[in-house]
């Protein structure tokens, strides 16, 4: 083992909590924390007594402690400028979920870090949990047949004063349910249940006060025929109570629940291996909140991969699949009516000045 990677944080919000906890105990003995960012220093201060580093008040004084890699944890509106600052000041990025809020900024991420020869990787934590990894595992292996339908539920609790912040909920800086929260579940059902065709969705503020949405549902159409639905929310009370998706196929059918799609809840297949046992057991995962232990297994790839010269485990492409989806849903929400993800739809609010 070479030398620790130099690390540093970007922002100490919400989050962070979960990357003081990987970078601090976690991933000690792969990282370096040189240092963590954000306007408020007491939240810096915070994280760097878990981790050690220097708190600092500006990015200008984050690249200066020289870290290889930079964990972008601020405003979802903020992720493409403070990508684009780091990668032209020579730092590799690893982007908080969504990668960026327009489909332009999340382009010229990609461009951006190709032309300097930098990784930029996103957080898609979900796809490591057990669970997620058994079903991708048997859609591989074509144990499902033909799709037939896809069902994607959130039911999350936020109250309002989380959208007291001036940026949670805004169409400027963050978007609504589908942006903020939904958008793991957005790209679980990409991932699992393939290109997605066409979606016709409804979204607006029921209990709490936001620019966007704090529930949706919403039609979707896959390429393959199957027909799929999303119903997500942050009204639900009085807690994080289920993140699931359900697939079903002409040979087998699938749910993953939990509050993080943290535990496979039902596995039938009709082909099934007889030496498949306490599938359910197995893939199955404890967590201690809907952000489940992904954070920790994805690092430790982005690591890897920064050391071999390889490419990140999940790239800006793989992130825009799920991104392409929001905003499709959002314009299907605009525009009163179906959208064809062939005509690269894109939200007139989401990540703009009203």
């Amino acid at each position: 083992m070479g030398r620790r990677t130099r690390i540093a944080v970007l922002g100490c919000g919400r989050v962070s909590a979960r990357y003081r906890e990987v970078l601090g105990r976690e991933l000690a003995d792969r990282v370096e924390v040189v240092g963590a960012c954000d306007r408020q220093p007491e939240r810096a201060e915070a994280f760097v007594s878990a981790t050690g580093g220097a708190a600092v008040g500006d990015l200008q004084a984050l690249v200066a402690l020289k870290p290889d890699l930079v964990c972008i944890l601020t405003e979802s509106g903020n992720h493409a400028r403070d990508a684009l600052a780091l990668l032209n000041r020579g730092c590799h990025v690893l982007i908080e979920k969504p990668v960026a809020l327009r489909l332009e900024d999340a382009e010229t991420i990609r461009d951006t870090a190709k032309a300097a020869g930098l990784m930029a990787a996103v957080v898609k934590q979900n796809r490591y949990n057990p669970a997620m990894r058994f079903v991708r595992d048997k859609v591989d292996s074509g144990a499902f047949g033909r799709l037939i339908a896809a069902e994607v539920r959130v039911h999350w609790c936020r109250y309002q004063d989380y959208y007291e912040d001036g940026w949670h909920g805004t169409w400027r800086m963050d978007g609504g349910v589908l942006a903020q929260q939904a958008i793991h579940h957005l790209d679980a059902l990409h991932w699992l249940g393939g290109p997605i065709d066409r979606v016709c969705a409804v979204g607006t503020a029921l209990v709490n006060r936001l620019e966007a949405e704090d529930t949706a549902a919403a039609v979707v159409v896959f390429e393959s025929g199957a027909v799929g639905t999303i119903v997500a929310t942050t009204a639900a009370r009085d807690r994080d109570f289920e993140a699931s998706i359900q697939l079903v196929g002409e040979k087998a059918r699938v749910k993953v629940g939990g509050s993080a799609l943290n535990r496979l809840e039902d596995w039938f297949c009709v082909e099934q291996d007889p030496l498949e046992t306490d599938v359910a057991l197995r893939h199955s995962q404890e967590v201690p909140n809907s952000y489940g232990l992904g954070h920790g297994p994805l690092i430790r790839d982005v690591l890897d991969a920064i050391e071999a010269g390889g490419p990140p485990p999940v790239d800006v492409d793989s992130a825009m699949t799920s991104l392409r989806l929001m905003h499709a849903l959002y314009a299907s929400m605009e525009t009163g009516g179906w959208v064809d993800l062939r005509d690269a739809p894109a939200s007139t609010r989401l990540g703009r000045a009203r």
